[in-house]
């Protein structure tokens, strides 16, 4: 099974209640081939939210504590994105998924670029908090951005 973040099936649940349509990953979940997933949702946020941005390093960092996830009028969120980060990887393993496609930049779900932690829109690289567990655990991730590229290996 693939499990893919929500916003590529054209679920309407990214900070901004908007969704960023992938149509072979919208093929896919009707083909019941792929499943869709938010962590954000599941660590306990709505739609629409407040963005946020890793602030002092990368999803790793704020695994092991040294960083934080912050809204950008300044509140603490990191808790609520390691819930949804340890839930999605529960979804994972429950499901036995064998990659696992992220939308990138996200400080949840970026699996190779983040935003730096400014809120002026520019990226590093890194993880989000999601990418940064699922691949401690031994998951294959990848970002909307390589999933074109990849789609007849995923298959």
């Amino acid at each position: 099974m693939i499990l893919v973040s929500s916003c590529l099936a054209a679920l309407e649940l990214r900070y901004n209640g908007t969704h960023c349509l992938d149509h072979k990953i919208r093929k896919l979940i009707e083909e019941e081939k792929a499943i869709t997933v938010c962590p954000e949702l599941l660590g306990g946020f709505s739609t629409p939210r407040e963005p946020a941005e890793i602030i002092g390093g990368t999803g790793e960092d704020v695994l092991d504590g040294k960083a934080k996830v912050v809204e950008k009028s300044g509140r603490d969120v990191t808790e609520l994105y390691i819930k949804g980060a340890y839930t999605t990887l529960k979804k994972a393993v429950d499901v036995n998924a064998t990659v696992i496609v992220l939308k990138e930049y996200s400080p949840s779900c970026g699996s190779s670029m983040i935003y730096n932690g400014e809120f002026i829109g520019e990226k590093i690289a890194g993880n989000g908090v999601t990418a940064a567990l699922l691949k401690r655990n031994g998951l294959q991730v990848i970002s909307d951005k390589q999933f074109a590229d990849n789609l007849v290996e995923i298959i």
